[in-house]
């Protein structure tokens, strides 16, 4: 048995540890914060959190003193065995996020396995979670879903993950930063199809906005634009409409006046058409030209 194992055994043997909390905090609105968890932040000695700048603005909200310490996902294997063992010697310790539930996309999994681990008692404190929120708001299937998060960085890895995951009869959720946003979009409409989508972006924010469509007719309204905010991108699971959707993909004159319908004019429609089926604008134009001739 190592020294720290020694030290670790002696602890137990003289007192109970400490708890961790795995608290929530706001995900836009600060009203989302919970009484119990404005408590619990004031009576725990120390705070894990993941940019201690982001949360100390959040404790002086509200009125919160509690002493801070880093705890991020370049640091978590160092740090996680430090806050264990403080942990052993019967200190409580509160776990945040930035914003939403710790272990969500987020080192705090990590912690709470080695709490469990070590014997240390892990209590959640509830609260906000944009996956959720932007779920129950898509008019999507609630009853049965996958949180795929943020896809992995490299481009054969992020194929991997789609490939597991296009078969799935879930609703999907997915979390994307606004600058990978366009390209995302294409990736899922690539390896998924044609499905029905809803994109929530500044979720309990001021500027909360909900687009809902499909895969295919959303992709043009992240085009030649600047995304602002945090996305979650909420997509219908595998059916056997969608299936035959992406087996039997419409022809540009049905995707044109598709997207006429939906409000875009005859321009903008033909651009979103040739975007959809990944061909030239001037092809569509040849088509729909052929079509009216007879």
């Amino acid at each position: 048995m190592s020294k720290q194992e020694e030290k670790r055994e002696d602890v137990r043997t003289q007192k109970a540890p400490g708890v961790l909390y795995l608290c929530a905090t706001p995900i836009g609105n600060l009203e989302d914060m919970t009484y119990r968890a404005v408590r619990i932040l004031g009576e725990v000695p120390m705070i894990a959190a993941e940019d201690t700048r982001h949360t100390r603005q959040l404790l002086t909200h509200f009125d919160i003193h509690t002493k801070l310490t880093s705890y991020h996902e370049h640091n978590k294997m160092e740090k996680g065995q430090e806050l264990i063992d403080w942990m052993l010697e019967g200190n409580d310790l509160a776990c945040v996020s930035d914003a939403g539930l710790p272990g969500i996309a987020d080192p705090g999994s990590m912690l709470a396995q080695q709490a469990i681990e070590a014997g240390i008692r892990v209590i959640p404190l509830p609260g906000a979670n944009a996956a959720l929120s932007a779920l129950i708001s898509s008019g999507l299937d609630t009853t049965r879903f996958s949180f795929v998060g943020f896809l992995p960085k490299t481009k054969q890895k992020r194929k991997e993950r789609l490939d597991e995951v296009k078969n799935h009869r879930e609703t999907l959720l997915f979390y994307e930063a606004p600058h990978h946003l366009k390209a995302t979009m294409d990736e899922l409409f690539d390896a998924l199809g044609d499905r029905p989508a809803v994109l929530a972006r500044e979720l309990t924010k001021k500027f909360e906005e909900f687009s809902r469509g499909t895969l295919g007719t959303l992709r043009p309204s992240v085009s030649g634009i600047e995304p602002r905010g945090e996305y979650v991108i909420v997509v219908s699971g595998k059916t056997e409409e969608n299936e035959e959707t992406q087996t039997a993909k419409a022809s540009p004159a049905e995707l044109v006046e598709k997207y006429i319908e939906a409000g875009q004019s005859k321009k903008e429609a033909m651009r979103s058409a040739a975007q959809e089926l990944g061909i030239s604008r001037r092809d569509v134009y040849q088509t729909l030209l052929e079509q009216e001739n007879g």
